[in-house]
């Protein structure tokens, strides 16, 4: 299936309203087998900011696409320059209460599992296991001609000793860990190929546009079919390649409770919102349900 490059939704005068009441979302882990979806909301906190929230990158920045990037070098110079500024802001983001909350309930035995939409490992970092990346991982590189992949970290080494001096002072960091930067900063940035083979480097992430991996996608719709409901975090659902596991729950019968500040296109198909940042809603869930959130302020 492909991931459609849509990146607005707007939504309709006849959404229901959301809530300021968590109790739900502490009903239904009580009942255990939640299925946690994660957006970019809930990395906004560790200070990586969304796409569509407010103040979202979106109304500066246009996500780089699959096409661009495979048919264009102009377009690859000017992502390796900026992805390889930003990560040294977005490598330096920690787990915050979100993340630390979900990671709670995952040892408590709470949740059948947790699929995420972000890409910049902070689930894992708070102690989650055997989270599902549904749009890759920055930390992976992977070689579109002969498939090998590697370590970012081991890119990053070699594109610095490739690009000495290279410290421009970006406007911004974005959810995919790209940096915000103008032509004339990225300049003459030097762009490294595989070194298997010489062919073109891409992370392994999932661009606007391109295909999430067929296997990932019916893994997460196994993971639905097994979940007794689906807990939608810090997402506006505007892009299929989370919203679609909303209507499959939704159509099975399982309760969606989505916690977003923000209206979003799950709305309708959900039993609630809870319009709460994800922080403090989740540590007021882990309160109730008697459990300590190391780190975690109360709201």
């Amino acid at each position: 299936m492909r991931m459609r490059p849509t990146l607005t939704w707007t939504p309709g005068a006849d959404l229901p309203p959301g809530t300021t009441d968590p109790e739900p979302v502490a009903d239904a882990l009580r009942a255990g087998g939640v299925l946690v979806l994660s957006g970019a909301g809930i990395s906004t906190e560790s200070g990586i900011p969304d796409y569509r929230g407010e103040g979202g990158s979106l109304s500066r920045h246009t996500p780089m696409t699959y096409q661009d990037f495979t048919g264009s070098p102009e377009a690859r110079r000017r992502y390796w320059a900026r992805s390889h500024l930003g990560r040294r802001t977005f490598g330096r983001a920690r787990p915050n209460a979100g993340h630390r909350s979900v990671a709670a309930f995952a040892r408590h035995g709470l949740l059948s599992g947790v699929i995420t939409q972000n890409v910049d490992g902070l689930h894992q970092a708070a102690g989650s296991e055997d989270v599902v990346e549904l749009h890759g991982s920055l930390d992976r590189v992977v070689c579109l001609s002969c498939g090998v992949f590697s370590a970012r970290r081991d890119l990053a080494r070699r594109l610095e000793e490739a690009n000495p001096g290279f410290s421009p002072v970006a406007a911004g960091i974005n959810p995919d860990g790209d940096a915000d930067l103008t032509d004339a900063q990225v300049g003459d940035f030097r762009v490294l190929p595989c070194t298997v083979c010489g062919g073109i480097l891409k992370p392994d992430v999932v661009f606007f546009g391109e295909n999430v991996p067929p296997g990932r996608v019916e893994h997460c719709r196994e993971l639905v079919r097994e979940a007794s409901s689906l807990l939608v975090l810090g997402s506006s659902l505007t892009v299929m390649s989370g919203f679609r596991f909303v209507r499959q729950a939704a159509g099975a019968g399982k309760p969606v409770l989505i916690v977003n500040r923000d209206a979003t296109r799950g709305d309708r198909l959900a039993v609630t919102r809870i319009a709460l940042p994800l922080g403090p809603a989740l540590t007021r869930v882990a309160e109730r349900l008697g459990l300590t959130v190391e780190g975690a302020a109360t709201a």
